[in-house]
């Protein structure tokens, strides 16, 4: 068929910096699969800093990508590209607790309990008491996550969610590279410890 568009093949290896050059240049293919890759971590990531108010994570969500897409012209290669998404939502949290009530960081209470954390995936043949108990682990996780100090929960969401490392975390936030690995160290110990007995 003549004149038929062909997309332009995308690698599944390309990595997001270069995904991210293509979309400045016009390609909204690359665009596409940046979505796909990150769209379910970044959203995780200020869902869980909002105490579970969906309708807000998705306001932010928005605000964050439509700032990535206002700002791809002007993308250049300076860290991870994950890094410069995960900037991006941090700063967009920052506005949103200046504007509501300044210091206050983190709600740390869940608004909506009936939203509960996805459920892991379990084979078929799962029995009903096993699945019961993966509920019973996840929402454990999640309450535990929760009841972090604020600083210890941005950089366990930050590693856990965004994949990132120390030293990208503390580009993010400002901080220095020592606080943030003692902050992981005891985030991680607390939920451990919460574990225990699930374990």
């Amino acid at each position: 068929m003549t004149g038929a568009y062909t997309a332009p093949v995308m690698q599944a290896g390309d990595t997001d910096e270069a995904l991210m050059l293509r979309y400045a240049q016009g390609d909204a293919a690359a665009f596409d699969l940046l979505y796909a890759r990150h769209r379910g971590g970044s959203f995780r990531y200020l869902l869980r800093h909002l105490g579970h108010d969906r309708a807000l994570a998705e306001e932010l969500f928005q605000d964050v990508w439509a700032n990535l897409i206002g700002a791809r012209e002007r993308y250049q290669v300076e860290a991870k590209f994950t890094t410069w998404l995960y900037t991006l939502a941090h700063n967009r949290l920052v506005d949103h607790y200046r504007r509501q009530r300044p210091l206050e960081l983190v709600s740390l209470h869940a608004e909506d309990e009936d939203d509960d954390p996805p459920d892991p995936p379990a084979p078929a043949t799962a029995q009903p008491e096993r699945q019961a108990q993966a509920r019973q682990g996840a929402a454990r996780l999640l309450a535990l996550v929760e009841a972090l100090p604020a600083a210890q929960r941005e950089a366990f969401l930050l590693h856990e969610e965004g994949g990132l490392s120390v030293d990208q975390i503390a580009r993010i936030t400002g901080t220095d590279r020592e606080a943030i690995k003692s902050r992981l160290r005891y985030a991680v110990a607390k939920q451990r410890r919460g574990m225990e007995d699930l374990l």
